[in-house]
């Protein structure tokens, strides 16, 4: 079996270190759909450096988001087909608002491997620090279709009950045909969310937005909307990647407010409201 559940899991973390500027901040926000419109001052706060803030899932790409998803799926006890594996959640808790600039320490490790049936679960975590201390911690939940089944433990479900109640606040966000492209700029090369042929042969019929990038344009929808455009209220974010996402789509993000969290749902329009992120909650201050 290409997955070696224990051998994974006892691995040796890989460490590196990780270094980002303010240019990469501003993709990445790019990348996310910021700056429309382009003089607004809200929007300057992500494109001008004089006044940059980092949004805290610039965290999932911050120095290339070396050590890496990619990078993980070469760890020992692994050995996967790129074209099976979809991203299925992801999680991240903030430690200290992220600057700007930056040079930090990141280890990675694959924390769990669960046993879907007819796919595995790889958990892998990131754990990034500077001089200071901590900064954030990453958890993405990585799907390898066709892996599992050998009987290991299943792991969490995850899901939540649906929030109550009409939502507080209903956004929507058009993405541009280009979308994809431009944040695989951010270090996300994985070619399913830029190569025609290598996404029908993964089964989709076009390439797909990478779930990064949903993830990214609804936190900043959160903050934008509901916690005053202040970045650094955000102390965690974790989502499932319920469905697919098409460059050229519009995203409908539905959010319920509460004392210190939020709740979100987010469904792609065009597509009947087709589920996209699910079991979503923002943690705030």
């Amino acid at each position: 079996m290409p997955i070696d559940a224990a051998k994974a899991v006892a691995a040796e973390p890989r460490t590196g270190e990780i270094a980002w500027n303010s240019k990469d901040v501003q993709l990445y926000h790019l990348g996310i759909g910021a700056g429309i419109p382009a003089t607004d001052p809200d929007e300057l706060r992500y494109t001008l450096e004089s006044r940059l803030h980092v949004l805290p899932s610039f965290a999932t790409v911050a120095g290339s988001g070396s050590p890496g998803v990619i990078s993980g799926l070469s760890m020992p006890g692994i050995e996967v087909d790129l074209a099976k594996v979809l991203h299925g959640g992801q999680s991240l808790t903030i430690h200290r608002p992220l600057p700007a600039e930056g040079t930090a320490t990141a280890t990675g490790r694959i924390a769990a491997v669960y046993d879907k049936g007819k796919a595995a679960v790889l958990v892998m975590r990131t754990e990034v620090a500077d001089a200071e201390g901590p900064l954030w911690t990453n958890d993405a939940q990585i799907f390898v279709r066709g892996e599992g089944g050998w009987g290991g433990d299943r792991g969490p479900s995850g899901r939540l009950d649906p929030p109550s109640g009409e939502p507080d606040r209903v956004v929507e966000r058009r993405l541009r045909e280009d979308q994809a492209l431009l944040y695989r700029l951010s270090g996300d090369w994985n070619p399913l969310h830029a190569d025609p042929e290598f996404a029908k042969v993964a089964g989709f019929e076009r390439p797909i937005l990478h779930g990064l990038c949903t993830y990214g344009i609804t936190l900043k929808a959160v903050v934008d909307t509901l916690l005053g455009g202040d970045v650094t209220r955000v102390r965690s974010y974790d989502t499932r990647f319920a469905g697919v996402v098409y460059p050229g789509e519009t995203l409908r993000i539905r959010m319920w407010s509460g004392a210190d969290s939020v709740r979100v749902a987010v469904s792609a329009v065009e597509r009947g409201d087709a589920p996209v992120l699910a079991d979503t909650v923002v943690q705030h201050t």
